[in-house]
């Protein structure tokens, strides 16, 4: 945490030092404004070239002072943005906030484990690792929390995010810009859907006439200049009508091109500075070289690219204001031009600009990833194989307090699954949780809560957290063996890693035991890899059939002085200890 406090404190004094340089350019731009007005005056009253001379120059000193004050107002969002991604930092490590968008919207209860292990929502772990700022960004990054990759791709992610936690500044440095982006899931749709809208090109008659009208209102007046005839005046009259007439036939078609294309020059222009900066940085991993050469595009860089589209858009804002369009269009058909190269753009990039676009959210996620690792520099990254192994040594939760978590040894061969026992609160379900947030994170490329760990990557498939559904009608009983349908039905398809909390908790406990008996043989059969918690001791008794495959494994629970005492520590065999019982007397239930 000292690394972020420190640059908090380095960034905040930049920041003081821009922020009195912008203080002093808007001062001395009022100033020269002023003082241009003022000589104007005193040119128009005396007719003095002096003053002419004055307002000329402290006109131009104007402009120059405009373009240092952008610069300025540039690097104080920068600074500002990079103030607060450290003090973002030390109160997420500090454990008081967690200053981080959830994810909430993308939670899926349909989803095979994403409501069950917390992957989205309040205190999840998309919010723990979420370090994204633009919409595709958290897109991406919620969409691989929520697929399993093919080895290669998590051993490639595994080597970019090691690449990329040691780019500490760097990292920062996207993240500021992209905060700066503000951009929104319509934007970013509103940007794509204009590139997917089928535009047809502009008619040849509408091309020439773009340019042979201009060049006879132009040399007519000219024409006018030379002669002072003022019949000149009556042609450069029907000349500026016929470019309104001829204007006003496109006016839709360019509204329709940029609707809902509010600031839509700004995002792109910031999409062209995020993309810049992960262009010019030097990469040596696979996966961030791979995608920093999707980036280039007809021998020119994406950002290139994007700059010339955020200024067509720019230049497009002219439509908005009547004057200025009448101006521009009844002289030289501005817009017109303006359309012809925005359709020529999008006809020779539109393939390619969501491709630009998911480098964003590529390089956000791994980003997300490498500051988790950075944070967290005693987790390990897993190996990987191929023979249904699956191992962790010290294996805790990542969100845990890393002062107080117990971690645990864990292995699921020789035999492949687990029946785990434990009385109330001895810390079954964060096992499971732990087992299964771990196993996410490996299918991701990640690193894990581990000091070791080997694994193969498999599906997840996960029954912890279920409910009734008033809207569907659905009884949580009902819900929960649905549930059960779709883990079998997975397991139909492919093996997987399979996590059960105290199933079929909605009937007695004779058809509870024997359906979870049935259960737990069933995905066995079906060579599915994981663990079951369970209070029936004789579930547990079903190893004695399948010493080979089913191991049994708990939680104890000690009563020292008249207290419940938990070292969340797993052990071999079957739960011996009750807790249920010793506290409802000690709390006066019974």
């Amino acid at each position: 945490m000292e690394i972020y406090s420190a640059k908090s404190k380095s960034h905040s004094e930049e920041l003081n030092n821009v922020n009195k340089k912008y203080n002093s350019v808007s001062f001395f731009r009022l100033i020269s404004i002023i003082l241009f007005l003022v000589s104007l005056y005193f040119y128009l009253k005396d007719n003095e070239m002096i003053f002419l001379i004055l307002a000329v120059s402290l006109f131009m000193g104007f402009v120059f002072l405009m373009r240092i004050h952008s610069k300025l107002l540039f690097k104080r969002k920068i600074k500002e943005a990079l103030v607060k991604v450290n003090e973002d930092e030390i109160s997420y490590l500090d454990r008081k906030t967690i200053p981080f968008e959830d994810g909430g919207e993308f939670n899926d209860f349909h989803h095979p484990y994403a409501y069950d292990l917390d992957i989205f929502g309040e205190h999840s772990l998309f919010q723990n690792l979420n370090r994204t700022a633009t919409f595709i960004g958290k897109k991406k990054l919620a969409k691989q929390l929520l697929v399993l990759s093919h080895s290669q791709e998590i051993l490639d992610n595994q080597e970019a995010v090691k690449e990329l936690t040691q780019k500490l500044d760097w990292r920062q440095e996207l993240l500021a810009l992209a905060k700066i982006t503000n951009d929104t899931e319509s934007s970013y749709e509103a940007l794509l859907k204009w590139s997917k809208f089928s535009s047809a090109r502009l008619p040849k008659w509408a091309i020439i006439a773009s340019y042979v009208t201009p060049v006879l209102f132009f040399g007519t007046l000219v024409v006018y200049f030379v002669t002072k005839n003022s019949a000149f005046l009556t042609y450069l009259s029907y000349f500026f009508v016929i470019n309104l007439i001829i204007f006003g036939k496109f006016y839709q078609r360019i509204q329709i091109e940029i609707a809902n294309a509010e600031n839509i020059d700004e995002i792109i222009s910031q999409y062209g500075l995020l993309l810049k900066k992960i262009e010019d940085e030097t990469f040596q991993s696979r996966k961030l070289l791979g995608l920093q050469q999707k980036l280039k595009f007809k021998k020119e860089k994406a950002s290139h690219h994007l700059k010339k589209l955020s200024g067509l858009f720019s230049n497009m804002d002219t439509v908005a204001n009547l004057v200025a369009a009448s101006l521009f269009n009844g002289t030289f058909l501005f817009n017109l031009h303006v359309l012809k190269r925005l359709l020529d753009w999008k006809e020779e990039h539109a393939a390619v600009l969501e491709e630009w676009l998911a480098v964003i959210g590529e390089f956000e996620m791994l980003n997300s990833l490498a500051n988790f690792s950075y944070n967290n520099q005693e987790f390990a990254y897993p190996t990987l194989n191929s023979d249904f192994k699956i191992d962790f040594s010290d294996l805790g939760h990542p969100l845990l307090n890393a002062h107080t978590r117990v971690n645990n040894e864990v292995s699921f061969h020789p035999q492949s699954f687990m029946i785990l026992t434990g009385s109330n609160m001895s810390g079954k379900s964060t096992f499971l949780r732990s087992l299964g947030v771990n196993m996410v994170l490996a299918g991701m490329g990640s690193a894990v809560c581990a000091s070791s760990a080997n694994v193969h990557p498999l599906p997840i498939l996960v029954s912890m957290r279920l409910s009734d559904s008033l809207s569907d009608s659905e009884s949580y009983f009902f819900a929960e063996i649905k549930r059960l349908k779709q883990i079998m039905d997975e397991l139909e398809k492919n093996p997987a890693f399979v996590l059960l909390d105290e199933i079929l908790r909605g009937t007695n406990s004779d058809d509870k035991r024997n359906g979870t008996i049935e259960v737990v043989k069933k995905v066995i059969a079906k060579n599915a890899i994981g663990a079951i918690a369970t209070h029936d001791i004789e579930v547990c008794l079903t190893t004695n059939e399948y010493p080979d495959i089913l191991t049994n494994k708990c939680f104890e629970v000690e009563i020292l002085n008249n207290e419940l005492d938990f070292d969340y520590k797993l052990r071999d065999g079957i739960c011996k200890n009750k807790s249920a019982t010793f506290l409802m007397k000690k709390m006066g239930v019974i």
